[in-house]
């Protein structure tokens, strides 16, 4: 039988699981990682044993995993400790993931002629946030950031936009990218991985989706995007059929950002009519930007591709180490 094992490094000092529960340092963790969530988090419960002395701004790092397996322990978090509540016998210790100065970063500041990904590279490096990925995607005559917004803010507009995702990887490095087949597949079936399943089915809220912006460069020139234009037509783009929902954006200057904006929101919308949630044992090697391929669903009817969308990790003495998976279809229309 597997034991769940963790790693706790907290201020340059570590704890590993010991081979006393009576001793251990962790009554219960909490992981929470989301490519939708302001930032990843962890909530640590900690007995007064093990040396940890948390404070506020240490430097954290969260590893999980099996003291049975040979896999050895997984990264799960790298962040710093956000607050210290003290007490007897236990002590609570909120942890932030790596982006969240990017939550108290504001930034007033004119792009232009840069790419999504340009755009996105240079507001993690104001603040001191490292890029592991970013693709470049469209090309934005102009894009104005505001101090009304903090820098993640308009960092997962800018995502809408260019049909990304934007998370935190395992070393706490920005990731801005579409997603494509996952970093990594993980393969759950009934009666083997699920401990539970469930998936929910609805309507997209509209069929298609228009997209246009403010400016005439469409027709007039790159030089012409401060401009007001009374004619959208230029840069004006719809994606599908049906019920329509109109996306207007100023930045949306040029044809082919109109057109990539109206793809990547009529693709969420119906991304969104389709989310389900899996709990399975203890599986820290699965992370937003990752896959899910459900198998053997039976009457659930659900087995396909699906995208990760939010994990979270929790182990308790009561109740072990168990994951919760949060995800939607990997393709629109899946």
């Amino acid at each position: 039988m597997l034991r769940p094992a963790y790693r706790l490094t907290i201020g340059g000092r570590t704890v590993d699981t010991t081979d006393e529960p009576r001793a251990s340092t962790l009554v219960a963790l909490s992981v929470s990682l989301g490519v939708d969530a302001p930032a990843d988090a962890a909530v640590l419960v900690l007995g007064q044993v093990g040396g940890l002395r948390p404070r506020e701004g240490d430097e954290a790092t969260v590893e999980l995993g099996y003291a049975d397996s040979s896999a050895g322990l997984a990264k799960v978090l790298t962040g710093t400790v956000a607050s210290v509540e003290g007490g007897l016998p236990t002590a609570r210790v909120t942890l932030e993931g790596a982006l969240g100065p990017l939550l108290r970063t504001f930034v007033e500041e004119t792009y232009e002629s840069k790419t999504a990904g340009e755009i996105a590279r240079d507001l993690a490096g104001k603040a001191g946030v490292s890029v592991a990925d970013a693709e470049d995607g469209p090309r934005f005559p102009a894009y104005v950031v505001d101090g009304r917004r903090s820098a993640l803010r308009h960092l997962r507009d800018l995502a809408a936009l260019a049909g990304f995702d934007a998370w935190a990887d395992e070393r706490g490095r920005l990731v801005f990218k579409r997603f494509r087949n996952g970093e990594r597949v993980h393969v759950l079936r009934r009666g083997r991985d699920l401990i539970a399943l469930d998936v929910r089915r609805g309507e997209p809220a509209a069929g298609s989706v228009e997209a246009y912006g403010e400016s005439p460069t469409g027709a007039q020139g790159a030089e012409s995007w401060g401009w007001l234009t009374a004619d959208a037509a230029a840069t004006r783009a719809v994606a599908g059929s049906g019920a329509r929902r109109l996306l207007e954006r100023p930045v949306l200057r040029t044809a082919d950002a109109a057109r990539t904006a109206a793809r990547a929101a009529l693709a969420e919308l119906t991304r969104r009519a389709v989310r389900g949630e899996a709990v399975l044992a203890g599986r820290p090697t699965l992370r937003p930007g990752d896959a899910v391929r459900l198998e053997e669903t039976g009457d659930v009817g659900a087995d396909g591709a699906f995208q990760v969308r939010r994990v979270t990790h929790r182990i308790t003495k009561a109740a072990g180490f168990t994951t919760t998976v949060g995800f939607r279809p990997a393709e629109a229309g899946a």
